[in-house]
């Protein structure tokens, strides 16, 4: 069984990785071995369940056994594959640039007239939320833990859609852990959740892309209600302030 080592919180990837062996046939002598790493939000649940000395961490489609060091299908246990914990320094790790090619802060697309040069999806969201032009949880921080729990939701329900429950659940729970904290820690742990590989920021680039088309805006503004509040959070940037009118 793998060893705990101190870590700094179990929300930080930055020492521990968690791998599969993933060559056809794990099992093999003669194969050589190939290791697969699990997303970043998978190596977080996995991570937090091994340091609260849990036998298991449960996934959407697997669960690892930490007793015997194995990824489980969650529907055959014959179905079974060695896992490896590695402790390494993770901050030369290239974030992927599909992450910030379109971030929700902005576009590609020029807005001018209709929206000026707030993005149409923020300009929505804010809408749909009934918050005013000249308003922002920045500005009014009575607004964030509504805000805040309103994100978390949308997460989840994302997250089932897409068959990611405990990702999303996972997520959630990060962001509502600063429901009552400043915006400047609500907007650090929006940009981390971000950053993280997973459906969250997949989703978020996929609307984002199809803004400004108009055969596909009945497809973007189906996120408003679920991606919408997260990325208002993620929008109103506390730290590195930008002239964000109408």
């Amino acid at each position: 069984m793998a060893t705990a080592l101190p870590t700094e919180s179990k929300n930080n990837l930055k020492h521990v990785e968690w791998m599969w062996k993933s060559n056809p046939n794990p099992w093999s002598k003669s194969e050589p071995a190939q290791w697969s790493h699990y997303s970043d939000v998978e190596n977080l649940i996995i991570e937090e369940a091994f340091l609260d000395k849990k036998p298991k961490a449960i996934l959407d489609d697997y669960y690892i056994d930490f007793q015997d060091n194995l990824q489980v299908l969650n529907t055959d246990y014959n179905r079974r594959r060695p896992v490896k914990r590695v402790v390494r320094n993770r901050e030369d790790k290239h974030l992927r640039e599909t992450r910030f090619m379109d971030l929700p802060t902005t576009s590609a697309r020029s807005f001018g007239g209709q929206y000026g040069w707030v993005s149409p999806f923020v300009v929505e969201v804010r809408r749909d939320l009934r918050i005013k032009p000249n308003e922002s949880p920045s500005k009014k921080p009575d607004m964030i833990p509504t805000l805040v729990e309103k994100a978390a939701n949308g997460i989840i329900e994302e997250g089932k859609y897409l068959g990611k429950e405990r990702e999303a659940e996972k997520m959630a729970n990060m962001l509502r852990e600063k429901k009552n904290k400043d915006m400047k820690e609500v907007w650090k742990c929006c940009a981390y959740l971000y950053s993280l590989e997973s459906f969250l920021y997949q989703s978020l680039n996929a609307a984002m892309r199809l803004v400004g088309d108009k055969d596909k805006e009945d497809e973007w503004r189906s996120k408003i209600r679920t991606l919408g509040p997260f990325c208002l959070l993620l929008w109103d940037d506390p730290i590195h302030i930008k002239m964000k009118t109408d």
